[in-house]
């Protein structure tokens, strides 16, 4: 059975950061390719981030540069977001996804819907 389990969202204030993490159990993370969304309430699932299974490859959305950081560690199972520089607009509840490991993830990384599995996300406050 397969397990994303994130943490470390929290209530924190504008300008700091939070590291979350994904945690991946009932299978091998280096088989998938890997992503973070948002989604806040009355609003879509906004794309943040995603990783190649490798770790090689990375993609932004445009709004995330410079703020968001993605990283992997295969060995641990795990997935990571920096988040830098928050704001109260960055209030979401924020969700890890794992996608097979197939080259068009290149082109489709962005949609939410192509992702095979997710976590329950983690809650992230941000307040002025």
């Amino acid at each position: 059975q397969v397990q994303l389990v994130e943490s470390g969202g929290g209530l924190v204030q504008a300008g700091d950061s939070l590291r979350l993490s994904c945690a991946a159990s009932g299978v091998t993370i280096s088989n998938y390719h890997m992503g973070w969304f948002r989604q806040a309430p009355g609003k879509e699932r906004e794309f943040l981030a995603a990783i190649s299974w490798s770790g090689d490859n990375t993609y932004y959305a445009d709004s995330m540069k410079g703020r968001f950081t993605i990283s992997r560690d295969n060995a641990k199972n795990t997935v990571y977001m920096q988040m830098t520089m928050l704001k109260p607009e960055d209030t979401a509840v924020y969700y890890c996804a794992a996608e097979t490991r197939v080259w068009e993830f290149m082109i489709y990384y962005g949609d939410w819907k192509k992702y095979a599995y997710w976590g329950q996300g983690t809650q992230v406050t941000v307040f002025s």
